[in-house]
């Protein structure tokens, strides 16, 4: 018998009117202009409509998000403590309708939808507790003890323009906004227009939650249009997405001379030692390649084997990877859901067939799954992947994996840094052996024993791209103070530090050069 395809009918038009009344443009009825279809990647079927902003929407928006700014740059640490810490609250309560709208836009399965859940409650709880510590006016040291006093402040930018991407459009469309929030921004948010309902669902509880609700303004609509217009009116610009379109917004952000974080591209290596264990690296390599359908900058794409192993591993995750199950639907037991559209779908297929015209090796996997769904393809691992492939180095950015033998550690290492990415790695091993290779991976994390879960989930390390992969870093002590400018302020006491006026330049030059001499000796100067 046939798999039953899941049938959905459109969001409740209270709840999609209710969503659809938080996001720029609200013209009157909602009737006028352009609107943009959603889709279900489970069936194909139209789940609502927003709105085409337009370059007016995006300046009103900022309009408006400057002027909360201003009253909310003033407001106490304990009101903005408290409303994130009831947003926190109000997202786990409400996770089961988080999970249903984040599947039903990306068609993702049920435990990747709750990773979001997760993450963005482990983020909100994280700044509510750290963001006042870590924007806290500091002491500095002067240049010549006694004769100043400095102080560092950090104060907010004023608007931060966030655009965030279709695969997490939970975590990433709100989790980078509370530290933002909490340093005192206001925020104008472009959602990606395949999964504004996710982005827009989340907001609501937070303004819910007592958040002011002209602080964030959320424009929906196209990337050339919205997308740009943020870029050019805000005061700081923070981007998850593709390398090519990072760098066009780069070099917006260079241009106007503010302050850019961008989270890019990956083609992330997971390297398998000759010490691993076999059974283990084949389970983190399923975690690894294959959750969220592989959707994921930091997912893993290639997979570098000692040689020694390589037959033993291959058979293991093989296996492993020809027991994920694809379902289509709301239950908590799939191991994979879809892709995300008919573009993604295609991608990966192209992928996967120029391989193969190239002479590489599927080992499982490799087919579209219309019976399940429009979007649906399998899991799929290759070997003997030649040069000339486009997978070799292109990211693909869905559920395919290549394996490759490597007669050293040395040499994995430098295939591994063979690529103009360097977003995540994994490395296989025994603890020390690991640790002793992980700092050699030039990317921006490395998960040891571990695809990338327990890299990304430790939320107090900044995590960031290296080479083509990013600017900047989420999470940690970074991940807020990027969101302010730091102030030096500096008192000048007793005396100048050019010394006394009646004292010749010469003879101060001779002082001074012996009191660096000395303090360089006994470390009281700075």
């Amino acid at each position: 018998m046939m798999p039953q395809r899941l049938r959905l009918g459109p969001l409740p038009t209270d709840f999609a009117a209710t969503l659809r009344g938080l996001s720029e443009p609200a013209r009157s009825g909602e009737t006028e202009g352009e609107r943009i279809s959603v889709q279900a990647p489970f069936t194909g079927e139209e789940i609502g409509w927003v709105m085409a902003g337009t370059n007016e929407d995006v300046a009103r928006a900022f309009e408006r998000a400057r002027s909360a700014q201003l009253q909310w740059r003033e407001e106490s640490w304990a009101r903005r403590r408290a409303i994130v810490n009831n947003f926190h609250d109000r997202l786990l309560r409400h996770r089961d309708l988080l999970c249903d709208i984040v599947q039903l836009e990306t068609g993702k399965n049920r435990a990747s939808a709750f990773d979001e859940v997760m993450d963005v409650a482990t983020n909100a709880r994280y700044y509510a507790r750290h963001a006042e510590k870590f924007l806290a006016p500091q002491r500095r040291r002067g240049a010549v003890p006694v004769l100043s006093r400095s102080m560092q402040y950090h104060h907010p930018h004023g608007v931060v323009g966030q655009i965030s991407p279709w695969n997490y459009p939970l975590s990433l469309g709100i989790g980078d906004a509370i530290p933002a929030l909490l340093a005192g921004n206001a925020v104008v948010l472009k959602p990606d227009s395949a999964t504004p309902f996710t982005a827009l669902l989340a907001y609501r509880l937070l303004f819910d939650a007592g958040l002011p609700r002209e602080l964030v303004q959320i424009v929906t609509g196209s990337g050339t249009v919205v997308g740009a217009a943020v870029a050019e009116q805000c005061d700081y610009l923070m981007f998850t997405g593709s390398s090519a379109t990072g760098a066009l917004l780069g070099a917006t952000a260079g241009r106007r001379l503010i302050g850019y974080s961008a989270e890019l591209g990956g083609k992330n290596p997971m390297i398998v030692a000759a010490d691993a264990d076999c059974a283990a690296a084949a389970r983190v390599a399923v975690d690894g390649c294959f959750s969220n359908s592989g959707q994921l900058c930091v997912s893993i794409e290639r997979i570098y084997v000692d040689r020694r192993l390589f037959d033993q591993f291959r058979e293991a995750f093989v296996q492993k990877v020809k027991e994920i199950s694809l379902v289509n639907g709301f239950e908590w037991g799939a191991g994979m859901g879809s892709l995300a559209s008919a573009q993604q779908l295609e991608t990966v297929r192209s992928f996967v067939d120029d391989a193969r015209a190239h002479g590489a090796q599927v080992l499982t996997g490799g087919r579209a799954r219309p019976d399940l769904g429009p979007y649906f393809y399998e899991p799929t691992v290759l070997a003997g992947v030649p040069e000339q492939a486009r997978l070799r180095r292109e990211e693909v950015f869905g559920p395919v994996v290549y394996l490759e033998a490597v007669d050293t550690a040395q040499e994995a290492i430098e295939r591994a840094n063979d690529t103009r990415y360097g977003l995540n790695a994994s490395v296989c091993a025994a603890p020390a052996t690991a640790w002793a290779l992980a700092p050699h991976v030039e990317s921006g994390s490395v998960a040891i024993n571990d695809g990338y879960t327990t890299a990304w989930a430790a939320i107090d390390t900044p995590m960031g791209g290296r080479k083509d992969s990013g600017l900047a870093h989420r999470h940690g002590r970074e991940g807020i103070v990027k969101y302010t400018a730091s102030q030096n302020v500096t008192e000048q006491r007793w005396m100048s530090i050019r010394g006394p006026q009646r004292l010749p330049r010469r003879g101060y030059a001779a002082i001074m050069a012996a009191a660096l001499r000395v303090g360089k000796t006994l470390r009281f100067l700075p």
